[in-house]
């Protein structure tokens, strides 16, 4: 029992009712056998089947109108009664499994020709990894013979096409069965050829039209065809291959890029089966014979019915029997051979048939040369012959109406200069008759201008003479160029076809530097020129215009897209520019990537809504997504800012909050840049319009920071936020323009009359004109009067019912001082992203607020009481990130003596009850180093620090001495001289040793910044009776202090001082530690020795500092790592070995040279000894945590 699967090729019910009753079987069991060919023709279709057409042609036409698709017979099967709807990748996915090749690359061939490619057949077909051989095993007798069978026979090949199946074979068991598949595929072939012939005769019959212009004189211009795709792709591989043999490789490769939809290095790329003609130079050298003129051939093409032919030319699947007998197999071959034969006889009938047509075109024009005695009306005329009816109906430009047969070039739009030689004027006024009865509009100031009257002598020359004589005139019209040249355009329309056809040859022709002067003339045939291929290939060539295009460039072309978007419409941007910009999405060069993301923005205010918000948003998110270029994604992020300010579709909103997120988080910062000064502007005026701003971006935001603070365990990760917080930081100035556009006396503006000019210094500067708060209200005089009305509303009448403003007191500021008050405060890059934000946060809602809202907020919190510094019992406040951030970010906004002072007090009431408290200085210290990076207020925090200088108590003045340390380090030499110095030099004159003490770390920072040698002389004195006063002799934390301090400034510090004063005074610590009798305080001092030590080994010191006090100081230090720390003594044993050769070496070569510890640990011997002894430290604690670290 045969089973049947029926399928059901049509895409559309239409299809299907045309075709009702095509069933073909296609599968039977082996128990069937081979299905019997009925009597007469063993080949021959069942009767009520349509022959199927077969197609697998290099010229792809399209199958004829009476016939189905092989590809579609063969794999379509009806059952009678039900059928059943298939898809065709079904359909193709069957074929592969299969495995029938060729009947895939058929359905695949016309798949393409009708417009639905499918990916599955492209894939497989352009893979050339699917047609190599798998292996050299023979397949089993009872393989059923198909065409993948010489399939896996074949080598390395590229397409379907090249494969040679008569080479394989030389297997005498497969010899019929290969002979029946390759003269099956040389049949198919024939009647492709046979197909091609007929089409084009057609197209030959209805577009070889004969003209007034076109005489048969040699003379006579004619125009030139537009030259075909397959023979520029030809042309193009002959030129190159010219250009490769003569060395001209820069202009070869330059040429490649220019066609790089083309594989220059195989000529099966042109086409298939498409024969390779001479190089350039063979044609050159035979173009003085006899060649056949373009005008004596023609391309024809022609469909298949399998009415016409004698016999059925395909057998019903005599490839999937594999049980025929020998003698079957030979009537196979012989009927084949018949069919070709046969339709060789076909073919070269069709080529008579073409030459008689063409001579009947001849005898046409040269009808249509001598004037008409009367008019024929041509649609009357019925004729049996097809090829004069197809003549007829081709000359004929209305069937309804009467006239001359038109060129089909000119379409009767242009004034040929040719009618001047002609003396029969009737013909011209007749033919300018014509041409205005087809085109009215176009020629209407035709109608009302006399034809133009030329003398004509009182000759009775023939016109065949005449034109004879004439044609000894050297004009040149047989070339395309002499084709444009000898007629002149007459309308403006005209004028725009003329143009169309002219620029393609132009624009290679102009240098690259200067094809910019060519934008104007492409943009306006562009938008003027009525065909739309024509305007296609302009917009192309516009875009591919230059290969790299420079700024300047850039905009020019974007200029005149925009002019083009003004000109036609959203329609027709949609349908020809943005496929422009889709083509070169991603291009290889970055520029015209840019290209692309600039014209995105650029003609956002010109599409159509929905291809705004939707392909021009996918577009430039696949680009900020993928791009690696950062200009191309900065270009992107402005794109997009444009399109967030025509977006319309609140249903968009989630895409732009992620958009603006990924965008912040470019590696790039040009990229973070452009969208703080574009995107975020754009979407904060979007959100504002949407009403969400302030309920869901900002709070949105807000949310992201708080997640960070739970889920930082190991720290705050400070580039998210910083991420996040100069996104709030740019919605600042829209969030102000919210609440003065919602405030309560928004009705009471008025614009006219005295209104004052803004202050200068009123806003922070905007980092670009879309943060202008003047800009986003609208104007500055409308912001002028809002400001007045804003500041005498809080002054004077109070917040209520201004729901805006009370959202941001209530709401938005306490969570940001909660946020606060949890970040770590000695992350100097938290405290200072804060302070920035609050600063301009101030700035912006003005001084009134500042006062009114934000600082009594501070001030509650902040309470200078005992209770707020006690951190165990969780009210730690003035030893978090809210005093730096206070001080420095809302403190200091503003610059007046009042404010000046309120920064004083609280820096000094903080100091003194951190001070007092015994708590952690850490907030205290955040906030003089974020002030003292800014010179405008080291008077101020001198003042500051005097304030506890001049204390009663002893752990003010230690915490006023330890501050100085940080803020000497940027200070100008004259203010440390004049006040610094002074007031140091007082805190060691106290009773106190602790004070005396905290003050040695800010002389070591004046000897390491300071270059002034009467300042350098004070401090040196200062530390020397440090070291060599009696009463300092015992005082252990003072001699801690002192070499950790010569430790941290030596390297940076004058040599002289260095060689004179440290490192004679760390031999002598050394060697008086090694009579230290306590044991913890004798560690302490040799571990502090150890880190100076290694950090004063990389300067150089000269010979004689090296021998009297480098090198006895290290062996002292060695002493006493002997008996506490042996690790640390392998260490110092090589140092000081490598120490001695040096001196050794330097003496004999360079007795009063320098050197550097640094430079002996070069050499790699040395530094592989160095650092394995280092490895081998296996000690723990403290003392080795930070062996070599350098203490800040």
């Amino acid at each position: 029992m045969a089973s049947v699967n029926p399928f059901n090729l049509s895409d559309s019910e239409e299809e299907a009712e045309r075709r009702p009753n095509e069933t073909v079987d296609t599968e039977r069991s082996p128990s069937d056998g081979a299905p019997g060919p009925p009597p007469g023709n063993p080949f021959s279709p069942p009767a009520d089947a349509e022959p199927p057409s077969l197609l697998l042609s290099s010229n792809r036409t399209s199958p004829s109108g009476e016939g189905i698709s092989a590809s579609a017979a063969a794999t379509s099967a009806m059952a009678g009664s039900a059928e059943t709807r298939v898809s065709v990748d079904v359909i193709a996915a069957q074929l592969l499994r299969d495995q029938y090749i060729l009947t895939a690359l058929e359905f695949h061939t016309e798949l393409l020709e009708a417009g639905r490619e499918l990916p599955r057949l492209r894939d497989y077909f352009s893979n050339p990894g699917n047609f190599e051989r798998q292996s050299g095993t023979p397949p089993a007798k009872d393989q059923v013979l198909g065409p993948g069978g010489p399939l896996n026979r074949a080598g390395s090949i590229s397409t379907l096409d090249s494969l040679d199946f008569a080479r394989y074979s030389d297997d005498g068991n497969r010899e019929t069965d290969e002979r029946v598949a390759v003269l099956e595929f040389e049949l198919r072939k024939a009647k492709e050829t046979i197909q091609a012939l007929r089409a084009n005769l057609t197209q030959a019959a209805e577009s070889e039209v004969p003209s007034q212009e076109r005489k048969n004189y040699k003379s006579s211009p004619e125009i030139q065809e537009p030259i075909r795709p397959l023979e520029k792709r030809a042309l193009n591989f002959l030129v190159n291959e010219y250009l490769l043999k003569n060395e001209y490789k820069l202009s070869s490769i330059t040429f490649s890029d220019e066609n790089d939809d083309q594989d220059f290095e195989l000529w099966d790329d042109v086409g298939l089966n498409i024969p390779k003609p001479p190089d350039l130079l063979q044609l050159y050298r035979s173009c003085g014979t006899a060649l056949p003129s373009p005008r004596d051939t023609a391309d024809v093409s022609v469909g298949v019915d399998f009415v016409d032919l004698p016999g059925n030319c395909i057998a019903q699947d005599p490839l999937k029997k594999p049980d025929l007998s020998q003698q079957q197999q030979t009537e196979v071959v012989q009927e084949l051979e018949y069919q070709i034969s046969l339709l060789n006889n076909e073919k070269q009938n069709l080529a008579e048939q073409i030459k008689k047509l063409q001579c009947e075109i001849q005898t046409l024009k040269r009808t249509v040369s001598s004037p008409p005695p009367t008019t024929l009306d041509l649609g009357s005329q019925n004729t049996p012959n097809t090829s004069s009816s197809s003549a007829t109906t081709a000359c004929s430009a209305d069937p309804l109406s009467v006239s001359y047969p038109q060129p089909p070039m000119d379409n009767g739009k242009y004034l040929d200069i040719r009618g001047v030689s002609d003396p029969d004027n009737n013909a011209d006024n007749l033919s300018t008759q014509n041409t205005s009865q087809f085109h009215p509009q176009t020629h209407s100031k035709l109608k009302n201008k006399p034809p133009v009257q030329f003398d004509q002598p009182n000759r009775k020359l023939s016109p065949a003479f005449q034109q004879a004589l004439l044609s000894f005139c050297r004009m040149c019209s047989d070339s395309r160029l002499g084709a444009e040249v000898s007629r002149i355009a007459d309308s403006e329309e005209s004028v725009m076809l003329m143009l169309g056809r002219c620029l393609p040859h132009i624009v290679p022709n102009v240098l690259l530097a200067k094809r910019e002067e060519l934008i104007p003339l492409i943009l306006c045939t562009a938008c003027l020129h009525p065909e739309p291929k024509e305007r296609d290939q302009l917009l192309h060539i516009l875009f591919n215009l230059i290969k790299r295009p420079d700024d300047e460039q850039r905009q020019m072309i974007l200029t005149g897209c925009v002019a083009f978007a003004r000109h036609v419409g959203p329609t027709r941007v949609e349908a020809e520019l943005l496929p422009q910009c889709w083509e070169q999405i991603n291009h290889k060069y970055p520029e015209r990537r840019l290209l692309v993301a600039e014209s995105c923005g650029a003609l956002a205010p010109y599409l159509p809504k929905e291809i705004r918000s939707s392909l021009v948003l996918s577009m430039l998110q696949q680009m900020l997504a993928e791009d690696k270029a950062d200009m191309v994604r900065e270009a992107v992020v402005k794109s997009l800012g444009i399109i967030m300010g025509y977006i319309d579709d609140p249903d968009k909103y989630s895409q732009g909050f992620e958009l603006m997120l990924l965008s912040l988080g470019d590696p790039s910062e040009r990229v973070v840049n452009a969208v703080h000064q574009v995107f975020i502007p754009a979407f904060a005026a979007w959100t504002t319009e949407l009403g969400t701003l302030h309920t869901a971006l900002i709070p949105s935001l807000l949310a992201r920071i708080e997640k960070l603070h739970t889920q930082g365990e190991h720290g705050l990760d400070e580039h998210k936020l910083h991420v996040f917080l100069s996104a709030l930081q740019s919605l600042i100035p829209p969030l102000f323009a919210v609440v003065l556009q919602n405030a309560p006396f928004t009705s009471r503006v008025k614009l006219h009359g005295d209104i004052p000019a803004i202050e200068v210094t009123r806003f922070p500067r905007p980092a670009s004109p879309l943060q202008d708060v003047a800009t986003i209200i609208g104007s500055r005089e409308m912001l002028s009067a809002l400001l007045q009305l804003y500041d005498h509303q809080l002054e004077h009448e109070g917040t209520t019912g201004w729901e805006s403003l009370l959202w941001v007191v209530n709401q938005l500021l306490p969570q940001l001082i909660e946020i606060v008050g949890r970040i770590n405060v000695t992350s100097s890059t938290c405290v200072h992203e804060f302070s920035r934000f609050f600063w301009r946060f101030c700035r912006t809602f003005g001084k009134i607020f500042t006062n009114t809202k934000v600082k009594p907020q501070f001030q509650e919190i902040l309470r200078l009481s005992e209770e707020n510094v006690d951190a165990s019992a969780g009210n730690g406040i003035l030893t978090k990130a809210t005093v730096p951030i206070y001080a420095t970010g809302v403190l200091t906004c503003y610059n007046q003596e009042e404010d000046r002072k309120l920064l004083v007090g609280f820096l000094e009431d903080v100091m003194t009850t951190l001070s007092l408290s015994h708590a952690p200085l850490d907030s205290l210290k955040a906030s003089f180093v974020e002030l003292g990076a800014n010179p405008v207020y080291h008077e101020l925090l001198l003042t500051v620090l005097w304030y506890g200088v001049v204390h009663t108590s002893a752990l003010v003045r230690c915490t006023a001495a330890r501050m100085f340390e940080l803020i000497l380090r940027g200070m100008s030499e004259a203010l440390v001289d004049r006040r610094a110095a002074p007031a140091l030099i007082t805190l060691c004159s106290g009773p106190e040793f602790s004070v005396r003490i905290s003050t040695i770390p800010a002389f070591g920072t004046i000897m390491e910044t300071v270059t002034q040698k009467e300042l350098l002389e004070r401090v040196k004195m200062q530390l020397a009776s440090f070291l060599e006063d009696p009463q300092y002799q015992d005082q252990h934390s003072l001699h801690m202090e002192i070499i950790r301090t010569f430790g941290r400034v030596g390297p940076n510090a004058e040599p002289r001082f260095r060689d004179e004063f440290v490192l004679p005074h760390l031999h002598k610590l050394a060697l008086a530690n090694n009579s230290q009798s306590v044991e913890n305080k004798r560690i302490d001092i040799a571990t502090q020795l150890f880190e100076a030590y290694s950090a004063l080994s990389c300067c150089f010191i000269s010979e004689e500092v090296m021998v009297n006090h480098f090198l006895p100081g290290l062996r002292c230090l060695r002493a006493d790592m002997e008996q506490l720390s042996p690790e640390h003594e392998v260490i110092l044993s090589s140092m000081i070995k490598e120490c001695e050769i040096k001196v050794e070496n330097r003496a004999m070569s360079d007795p009063q040279g320098s050197m550097s510890i640094a430079s002996s640990l070069v050499g790699e011997d040395a530094k592989t000894k160095f650092l394995s002894k280092m490895g081998q430290l296996t000690t723990s604690g403290a003392m080795l945590a930070n062996v070599f670290q350098r203490k800040k």
